[in-house]
């Protein structure tokens, strides 16, 4: 048995720059920068919704989904199950494509609430 659940919504940025990124969907969505690194800016969403996280990247610029999980593999093995693909396994997350050529990644809880929510999918 292992659950999981929807963790994240991630804007990748191509480019040097993720700060007009950043200043530009903290502005659209109406949550300021919580907090920033070299590489990520999070958006202070409401405790019970999704994390907003704008990345920078090399790829092209697009959208994906953070799935988090407390037992990666099983939630990888479930979703090659519905048709999903691995694309990459990375040490702390495994990149994988839906069936509709979508890309997403298997993560980590990254949610403070993970263990206790009742909101948490239950696989078995």
């Amino acid at each position: 048995m292992h659950k999981s659940r929807l963790a994240a919504l991630v804007i990748d940025s191509q480019g040097e720059e993720k700060s007009s990124a950043i200043d530009f969907w903290a502005r659209a969505l109406g949550w300021p920068c919580q907090e920033t690194d070299d590489k990520y800016g999070k958006l202070a969403t409401p405790p019970d919704q999704p994390d907003v996280l704008i990345q920078q990247v090399d790829h092209p610029s697009r959208v994906h989904l953070d799935i988090e999980s407390d037992d990666i593999e099983a939630e990888v093995t479930r979703l090659e199950g519905l048709g999903a693909t691995v694309i990459q396994r990375r040490e702390r997350w495994t990149v994988m494509e839906a069936p509709t050529g979508h890309r997403f990644c298997i993560v980590h809880p990254q949610r403070p609430d993970f263990a206790d929510a009742d909101n948490v999918n239950v696989w078995s």
